[in-house]
């Protein structure tokens, strides 16, 4: 059973950076592409960005330019780069793998594993 969990949010000025980190366990000798998502009170959870097993990425064009995803080499450890924050950008962001080895977007449906979500506030 995939377990993940993210670390590295909390309070940021606009413009200015963070990075995320999820941590995963539990996977099995398979391929998986990982994702991050945020949400806000009363909207739908969005897709932020996804890194297939290939290393392949995907971005909300709202995002493109200024975030990054990325991994470690065990694939293990998932970053996610924030850069030129705006107040936009605040939300709790979620951690996410798929037992897809490629998920060619941001479809939520698309991934199994979720951690918990932390908090991102710019100001």
């Amino acid at each position: 059973h995939v377990q993940l969990v993210e670390s590295g949010g909390g309070s940021v000025q606009a413009g200015g950076s963070a990075r995320l980190t999820c941590v995963g366990s539990g996977y099995i000798n398979r391929r998986y592409s990982r994702g991050w998502f945020r949400q806000t009170p009363g909207k739908r959870r969005e897709g932020v960005a996804a890194l297939d097993d290939d290393g392949t990425t995907t971005y909300a064009d709202s995002v493109k330019g200024r975030f990054t995803i990325s991994q470690d080499n065990t694939k293990k450890m998932v970053y996610l780069q924030m850069n030129n924050l705006s107040p936009e950008d605040t939300a709790i962001y979620y951690c996410a793998a798929s037992t897809r080895a490629a998920v060619w977007g941001l479809s939520s449906t698309d991934f199994d594993y979720w951690g918990q979500g932390t908090q991102v506030t710019v100001s």
